[in-house]
């Protein structure tokens, strides 16, 4: 932790000796830290110390040289309301996918659906669900890991 501190105060004193406003200083950070972030899930990174202070400082000179080039645009950072209620496409989407996964969990056997509900909607213990159907703990173990699998690769196969 020491680490990453130490990493995201070198990048405010980078950009705050360029003119950074103070109030500035911490959404740039963040914002190259999240850029870094991503950039090393793709790529190699040598140093990411350097890469983020030289992130921080290029979104700088990014944010100067819009207001260079249109100096009557004022551009607002502050978020005034965030809509937390999920957007429509998201909604249609996770809709398919729960209809998707409905016809996944009929094309299952009888059994491994009743096992596999009970185990995953229902919360029961693998030893209560051995109990009603008359198993070992360890055939539910397996029949619930292979219902999972198999309705895994039918939701995948979307």
């Amino acid at each position: 932790m020491n680490v990453l501190r130490n990493m995201l105060d070198k990048a405010r004193r980078a950009i705050a000796r360029k003119g950074v406003l103070a109030q500035d200083v911490d959404d740039l950070v963040q914002e190259a830290y999240l850029k870094v972030l991503e950039y090393e899930q793709r790529a190699v990174v040598q140093s990411t110390e350097a890469l983020l202070v030289s992130s921080a400082v290029n979104l700088f000179y990014d944010k100067v040289r819009r207001r260079r080039y249109s100096p009557l645009v004022e551009v607002r950072t502050e978020v005034t309301g965030v809509d937390s209620a999920p957007r429509a496409d998201d909604i249609l989407r996770d809709q398919a996918r729960l209809r998707r996964t409905i016809e996944g969990l009929d094309q299952l056997p009888e059994k491994t659906r009743r096992i596999l509900i009970s185990r995953r909607l229902d919360g029961k213990s693998y030893k209560e669900i051995a109990e009603a159907e008359g198993m070992t703990v360890s055939a539910v173990h397996k029949q619930v890991v292979r219902a999972t699998l198999d309705l895994k690769k039918w939701i995948d196969e979307w």
